[in-house]
């Protein structure tokens, strides 16, 4: 926790105090100060997070009503969590209404901000933390917004949602920064942070929480002499004229459909038509929105995409304890140990590096400005996480970690040799940890004193930007070390997913033989880009071949055989020509050639090639998908995981699987089980027994 955390914290519980609980209100305090500002507090109840629903804006609205009797001279609006403003709006309430009664709601809360927008007196919200969708549009509606320094993030993040921004946010969003802003925020879902936030107008000051009351009684006292209006340039007015936006909404379109192809994802399409055609007048603008949200909700993609949104939530909600790890320390800094060290000491943990050589400690130091830098984090923020980044090559921190993580290559006698030497300074109650991506934990175990204390915690690659964290246990493995890895993890950010010890775990399992079948696929002559094209438009983030050149060749061929070994169900074998390729130091993008040939990041391609006929390209597809989604009902059947929501939430944070499909077990079963279990069936008359359906197929 940074230092300004817990300043706001301190102060948050002064006014905490002085905020009257009348037992009026459920989820709002206010205070009344000497000067009459009217401070209103929003804090929802029974919540970590203040989200908005129609009970919340009812007490908003009779806050309001109060103000005609004994108007006050400004009314200052912030919220009383310590993590953020506001969340947004309560997106699982929609699944249990019809469009009617969405369309109701959403006109509710359009009334309700209409109203705190015309107020006779200044309003002024204060926001920190999070301020996302629906609480960015409150704080829209207020005349002027101050900014807490220190993790402040704000923008509208419903189109990963299938949606737009539904409570005025489009028009007022264009208003304060400007069409072209404007709509690249909605339209990729970003946030802006700290300082961007004052040069697109969203706030007026940002000030650290000692200066909030200063900053107030300055807003006001421009408020007054009319100096704290903001006005768009003649050059970002001329971007909203109707032969601008007819320009800019084609090239948004085309972006768009590059990212997010309108036949998966609506909402952008949607949302630039309403532009377009809407921009210029702020009247007709508020009512399509409003039609438009409420069509997009009636999607099957923001359907899927809302419970991608609640799986994620699930995973969160699956860890019971608080988190009781403060410091960590990491043997091996390679690619990943030095990713997880300087992770971890951007979170606010205490790290120590370990490794062989001093020179990939150093270059783990090294990277952690460049990775503070892209996460928004302030200098003297990652100046203190670099103090909280110990080099430790002689390995002093294991007796003071609460928790150790060996990060060292895949090799099962390296690694033992590891945990038997690190065990006994082990201090009482600290947790041993194994970042393998492969090895069965048993194997890790069997010469442990304590192997109670053993967990894997596996992080994928990169690891800034991968969410998925497997932890896996085994069946010695004791209920309070996994709650606790599943505490760190979420402590540092990222989704923790409870897997078995099994072969591949879960993420490896599932994806191999989808990265397997593309290489037989090639090796049978199609065109490479094919292959991967036809993956992109089922929904994948990448094509399987390409991925397997971002994970490396020479890893893929480490997995896939130990799956050969390990497994009863059968796999496929590997290629010759993959095994050559690894034979002659051909291993993807690390170096340079792969399947295909690297430069500067990006995989050399050709472009579209001849169109295959429909035939083929649904055959390829199922040739893809189908096996990953087979070896998913496998992990069911092992129990690998604890439920089908739990599988479909780490295949989509983990391997980006098509997130409006909402997952494969739900893709299987908007298909049909049966429909399923049919065309395998039919693949493995064609192609051999790894297509034969799992019997996890029939327990689901």
């Amino acid at each position: 926790m940074t230092d300004n955390d817990n300043l706001t914290r301190r102060l948050e519980s002064r006014h905490r105090e002085l905020a009257q609980d009348t037992g009026q209100f459920r989820h709002w305090r206010v205070y009344r100060d000497d000067s009459q500002l009217l401070w209103v507090y929003l804090d929802r109840a029974r919540s970590e997070v203040n989200t908005l629903d129609g009970e919340v804006l009812d007490e908003f609205d009779t806050i309001l009503d109060g103000l005609e009797e004994k108007p006050p001279r400004a009314l200052i609006l912030r919220s009383l969590k310590p993590r953020g403003f506001c969340a947004g709006a309560d997106v699982g309430q929609f699944a249990d209404l019809n469009a009617e009664q969405i369309a109701a709601l959403i006109g509710q809360g359009h009334r309700t901000l209409d109203r705190l927008e015309n107020l006779a007196q200044p309003t002024v919200a204060v926001i920190h933390g999070h301020c996302l969708g629906g609480g960015l549009e409150v704080a829209l509606a207020c005349r002027f917004r101050i900014g807490l320094a220190g993790n402040l993030e704000a923008g509208f993040p419903e189109i990963r949602l299938g949606l737009h921004p539904g409570l005025g946010g489009t028009f007022r969003l264009l208003e304060r920064s400007g069409s072209v802003t404007a709509m690249r925020m909605m339209l990729t879902g970003s946030s802006a942070h700290e300082r961007q936030l004052l040069t697109r107008g969203l706030v007026d000051y940002l000030v650290e929480e000692r200066h909030l009351e200063g900053a107030v009684k300055k807003l006001l006292n421009e408020a007054v002499t009319g100096r704290s209006q903001r006005h768009l340039s003649w050059i970002q007015r001329l971007a909203n004229s109707y032969p601008a936006r007819q320009i800019l909404s084609r090239r948004m379109l085309a972006a768009a459909e590059r990212s997010a192809p309108a036949r998966h994802y609506p909402a952008p399409a949607a949302l630039v038509e309403l532009w377009r055609r809407q921009g210029g007048n702020r009247g007709r603008m508020q009512t399509a929105e409003q039609e438009s949200f409420v069509r997009l909700t009636g999607t099957a993609a923001s359907r899927n995409l809302v419970r991608v949104f609640s799986l994620r939530e699930g995973l969160l909600q699956a860890v019971k304890e608080e988190n009781r790890i403060r410091q960590v320390h990491i043997i091996g800094a390679g690619a990943m140990g030095g990713d997880i060290a300087a992770w971890c000491a951007l979170q606010g943990l205490q790290v120590s590096l370990a490794d062989l050589k001093v020179e990939p400690i150093a270059a783990a130091i090294g990277s952690l400005g460049g990775l503070g830098r892209r996460r928004h984090k302030s200098a003297i923020e990652i100046r203190n996480a670099r103090d909280r980044l110990i080099p430790d090559p002689r390995g002093h921190g294991v007796e003071q970690a609460d928790l150790v993580i060996e990060a060292v290559p895949e090799n099962l006698q390296i690694k033992t040799s590891i945990h038997q030497a690190v065990e006994p300074r082990l201090k009482d109650g600290a947790i041993l940890a194994t970042n393998t991506s492969s090895i069965p934990l048993e194997k890790l175990a069997t010469l442990l004193q304590r192997p109670e204390r053993l967990v894997g915690i596996h992080f994928f690659n990169p690891v800034a930007s991968m969410q998925v964290v497997e932890i896996v246990s085994h069946q010695g493995t004791s209920e309070s070390a996994r709650q606790q890895a599943m505490a760190f993890s979420k402590a540092i950010g990222k989704l923790p997913v409870a897997v078995k010890s099994y072969p591949g775990f879960l993420v490896n399992r599932a994806l191999t033989p989808y990265l397997l079948e593309a290489a037989l696929l090639l090796d049978e002559g199609l065109d490479r880009e094919l292959i991967d094209r036809v993956a992109v438009e089922f929904g994948m983030p990448m094509g399987p071949l390409e991925l397997a050149d971002q994970v490396g060749l020479d890893i893929c061929l480490d997995v896939a055989d130990m799956l050969r070994n390990l497994l009863d169900s059968p796999m496929a074998e590997v290629p010759a020509w993959m095994r050559e390729k690894v034979k002659k130091g051909e291993l993807g993008r690390k170096t340079g050639q792969g399947i295909y040939t690297w430069q500067k990041g990006k995989a050399q391609k050709q472009g579209k090639g001849p169109e295959p006929d429909a035939g083929t390209r649904q055959a390829c597809q199922d040739r893809l998908i189908l096996p990953m989604l087979n070896a998913c009902a496998e992990c069911y059947r092992e129990r690998v995981v604890s439920g089908p929501e739990h599988l479909d939430a780490a295949l989509i944070f983990a391997t980006g699987f098509a997130p409006f499909r909402g997952g494969p077990i739900h893709y299987a079963q908007s298909l049909g089980l049966e429909t399923v279990r049919q065309r395998l069936s039919e693949l493995a008359a064609a192609h051999g027994p790894r297509f034969e359906p799992d019997a996890g197929w029939q327990e689901l």
